[in-house]
């Protein structure tokens, strides 16, 4: 076909896809459905055209569209790698690993449920071999739930529901297009009856393999583009060419599944793309592959309606029942899903509580679209699948197609309107209420500010004044006199609005780059669960959350493991400088939020609550100052560095702002502003290198400062400290449980434990032991040690401790007062102490 043809064609699409979005927004329809409906339109028209006799005048037109070079192929390897690599750009990873379980069992069993049961169910009433109507499973179990979830952010639903859809529609692609490639494989080799459990066994290799590639692609791709920092395009040049090498290198090297490699090349990407570009590089990145997906997602729309006519040119009267068939198998094994396994996985406390209408709303938004078409286009295709096999996959997957676009698609907003889920809960709706009027209040400042400087008449301002003042105080009134709303709620409210400013404040010292975006990434997660946190369970979810954040997760522990054992440093290196960074840059921000407490809240909820959460605030800071606290003490000198370098950052943001400012008043061009930028960028890079981090234990500052040592010499104190052994506790951690053997005694270098003991409770802090008095009494514990704060501790073995105590007098003095405190006889306790210094 000429090349003139095609780019008219092309271009037409484009003015297509243009028109058919703001036609969407006024019909109140999925995107997806009026783009498809145009494209079927367009098909239809074009049949007509070419066989009516009305007219030949538009015949070439309709032979160049139907002549379009449109096969599987482009669909598979142009088409859907732009749109899996670009939703997973856009995920928040940290956030949806919260919801690992419900996500992956959404994907893969509900994928698996699909198939077997729309396979099983045409097998049994119809003659299609076993093989085949799989195989329309697989194809046919594909969802397009993006309707669903705009919907849904439309109408305010819970983010976190939002996350397990968006991710349950990624990796159900992935997984259905890897069961598609296994029964396709087993329809052109012409088994008529696979055993499942052979089928399966090669899933997992499909999987791992493509994982792996797409793994191995975006370490490479990443690498690339930190070598190339300083030039941008290149780095998005790089961004482009991966998801393409990594699902042609995982279909045609090693046989595994192309679209698992992009997805796994994607989430890779997004992991550390953030900590190894610059902050606009990333947002470029993320922007250009967003206006990619849109383009790629409307013309594969467009272009597999465009199909339809041809797929259904043999359809048959019974052929039409077979497509109820599908529907209703397809329907039950996702009602199946929702509403057996995701109640069950709730009761197993894995899952988020997902109301009954909402799963509704799912049920009926399990739309397919074009990647169905694209998979059925591609066995009508293959001359090694039998003809009868290629119609039925084409008229099944091309009706199913068909009614959940028509049928569900242009329903599925009415039927959210009737499950009420575009109402606002009454939390929300005081929320939105209080946003008003905090907005409002804002507005009344500056608009106060900007009249001055405009020199209006006095008369017109006061006027518009008074009548923006009557406005902003029935908005007042509005959020603070709600019947609707307990003390409970507004203290919840007032929460979620604290957090959500925390949330911008991290945004501007990220733009200000005096935040770090590999660490960014971190506070940001943190600040949204914070949120969720306090709409779900009010201030228990916010102090949760809050002690969550700087909890020594498993990854911390495990990297401390490999550092002990194995003499493996690297990894506990990097999260420790990590966690040193991100606790200055909670540090930085939660500084900065006493003033929107005492000014917007105050003024919202008044001076009870804004008193409450003052000291949530205060207990956030402390449990941060404690935590970075014992990180100072193991490794002195380091988070001076770090305050160092968020200190030059701050002054190369404010000189580049004063740059910005000479030119925009003209005191110089361009030629000296941009010189004057690339020598700022030099400065800039070098300030961007995180300084290195001697992981080595500095245990003798820490014995130093110990006063129970100090009657040791500095001999004894170094020997001491090669001998203690460091151990960090969460808040809330059994450190000693009742009924153990008693083995250590424990040091407290940072933090605070709580002692239980004969329905006695008191507390240690720093600089303080525990575990003495059970080994000296050589009896089983009684006492539970329990870590109230992120501790670090350094632990002493028995056989040690017993000969540490025979030559300091201090720690004597210490395990005497210990014992008093709890009704001992000290004497008792020390005299085998004293028969061993004799």
């Amino acid at each position: 076909m000429d090349i003139v043809v095609i780019t008219t064609i092309v271009a037409s699409l484009f003015l297509v896809i243009g028109v058919a979005e703001p036609l969407a927004a006024r019909l109140r329809l999925p995107f997806s459905v009026i783009l498809a409906g145009i494209g079927i339109l367009i098909g239809v028209a074009a049949v007509f055209f070419l066989r009516t006799e009305l007219t030949d005048a538009l015949n070439p037109v309709a032979e160049a569209i139907l002549n379009l070079p449109i096969r599987s192929n482009v669909f598979l390897y142009v088409f859907l790698p732009t749109l899996l690599f670009q939703a997973t750009l856009g995920m928040d990873l940290r956030r949806m690993l919260d919801d690992w379980v419900p996500i992956l069992m959404l994907a893969v069993v509900a994928v698996v449920a699909a198939t077997l049961s729309v396979g099983y169910a045409l097998s049994w009433v119809s003659s299609i071999p076993l093989t085949a109507c799989l195989l329309i499973g697989a194809i046919v179990s594909t969802t397009d739930p993006s309707a669903v979830v705009s919907i849904f952010r439309s109408i305010s639903a819970p983010r976190r529901l939002s996350r397990i859809i968006e991710g349950e529609s990624l990796l159900n692609d992935a997984a259905a297009i890897a069961l598609f490639g296994l029964f396709m494989g087993f329809v052109m080799m012409g088994v008529p009856d696979p055993k499942l459990g052979d089928a399966l066994a090669r899933f997992p290799y499909l999987i791992l393999g493509g994982a792996f590639t797409g793994w191995l692609s975006a370490r490479i791709a990443v690498g690339m583009m930190s070598f190339f920092r300083r030039h941008e395009l290149a780095q998005l040049s790089i961004s482009v060419a991966l998801p393409y090498l990594a699902y042609i290198g995982a279909e045609q090297s090693i046989g595994a599944s192309g679209v698992i490699a992009v997805v796994a090349a994607g989430l890779t990407l997004n992991l550390t793309g953030p900590g190894r570009l610059q902050p606009q590089t990333w947002i470029n990145l993320r922007e250009l592959w967003g206006v990619l997906a849109h383009w790629a997602g409307a013309l594969i729309f467009v272009l597999a309606a465009l199909l339809i006519p041809r797929l259904l040119e043999e359809i048959r009267i019974g052929d039409i029942a077979l497509v109820g068939v599908v529907v209703l198998a397809s329907i039950f094994a996702r009602a199946v899903i929702l509403f057996g396994l995701l109640p069950l996985l709730t009761s197993l406390r894995v899952s988020p509580t997902v109301e009954r209408p909402y799963r509704v709303a799912i049920l009926w938004g399990g739309l397919r679209g074009a990647v169905t078409l694209a998979l059925a286009l591609a066995v009508t295709e293959s001359f090694r699948v039998p003809d009868e096999v290629q119609r039925m996959v084409g008229i099944l997957a091309t009706g199913f197609t068909l009614f959940t676009l028509i049928g569900q698609g242009t329903t599925l907003r009415w039927i959210i309107g009737r499950l009420g889920l575009d109402r606002l809960s009454p939390i929300d709706d005081a929320l939105s209420r209080q946003v008003v009027a905090v907005s409002l209040q804002k507005v009344r400042e500056d608009l106060a500010r900007t009249t001055e400087n405009y020199e209006l008449s006095r008369d017109v301002v006061r006027s518009e004044a008074k009548r923006f003042g009557e406005r902003l105080e029935g908005a007042v009134k509005a959020a603070d006199d709600s019947q609707d709303i307990h003390d409970r709620d507004r203290i919840t409210l007032g929460l979620i609005a604290l957090a959500g400013h925390e949330r911008d404040t991290i945004l501007m010292r990220v733009r200000e780059r005096t935040i770090a975006s590999r660490i960014a990434e971190k506070v940001l997660s943190n600040a949204d669960r914070l949120i969720e946190g306090a709409r779900a369970d009010g201030r228990h979810g916010y102090n949760r959350i809050a002690r969550r954040s700087v909890k020594y997760g498993f990854g911390f522990r495990v990297a401390n493991i490999l550092h002990r054992r194995l003499h493996l440093s690297r990894p506990l290196a990097r999260m420790t400088a990590d966690r040193f960074e991100m606790l200055l840059s909670q540090r930085l921000v939660l500084r900065d939020l006493g003033g929107f407490i005492s000014g917007r809240i105050r003024r919202i909820h008044g001076k009870r609550v804004s008193d409450l959460l003052s000291d949530l605030l205060s207990r956030r800071i402390e449990i941060v100052e404690t935590a970075l606290q014992g990180l100072r003490l193991q490794y002195p000198g380091y988070a001076e560095e770090l305050e160092r370098r968020i200190i030059r950052r701050t002054a190369l943001r404010l000189e580049e702002r004063e740059y910005e400012t000479m030119r925009e008043d003209g005191l110089i061009g361009d030629e000296v502003y941009t010189k004057l930028r690339a020598a700022l960028a030099q400065k800039r890079s070098r300030a961007e290198d995180r300084p290195k981090l001697d992981i080595a234990l500095r245990r003798i500052e820490l014995v130093r400062q110990f006063p129970l040592f100090s009657g040791l010499d500095a001999r004894d104190q170094k020997r001491l400290s090669r001998l203690l052994k460091a151990r960090h506790a969460n808040a809330g951690e059994v450190i000693l449980g009742r009924d153990s053997v008693a083995k250590s005694v424990f040091f407290i270098a940072s933090g605070a434990v709580e002692v239980e003991a004969a329905n006695q409770t008191w507390r240690l802090g720093r600089g303080e032991m525990f575990g003495q008095l059970s080994i000296l009494m050589r009896r089983t514990r009684r006492t539970e040690v329990r870590a109230i704060t992120p501790s670090t501790l350094l632990e002493l073995d028995e056989a040690r401790f017993r000969r540490l105590l025979s030559r300091s007098k201090s720690l004597q003095q210490a395990v005497r007062a210990s014992a008093e405190k709890r009704g001992i006889a000290p004497d008792a306790l020390l005299a085998d102490v004293e028969r061993a210094r004799q």
